[in-house]
């Protein structure tokens, strides 16, 4: 299982709601979170799944995640 962060622009738990049904019927997702609480609104995706697919789904859901290249 890998992991992926991406740079958000959901910033509350309103937005989090939003794109929770998109996420969470995304195939190959395991586990995601976002952290509204950093300026970077971190995106957190573990699972089978490619960063392209992650950004796709959020997009679905109308918003933005740009993947954190090199994130630990």
């Amino acid at each position: 299982m890998k992991e992926l962060k991406f740079k958000t622009n959901i910033k509350c738990l309103g937005c989090v709601a939003k794109v929770t049904p998109h996420i969470q019927s995304a195939e190959g997702v395991e586990f995601w979170e976002v952290d509204i609480t950093t300026p970077d609104k971190i995106l957190t995706v573990k699972g089978d799944v490619s960063a392209e697919e992650v950004a796709a789904v959020v997009a679905e859901a109308g918003f933005q995640a740009q993947e954190v290249v090199g994130a630990v």
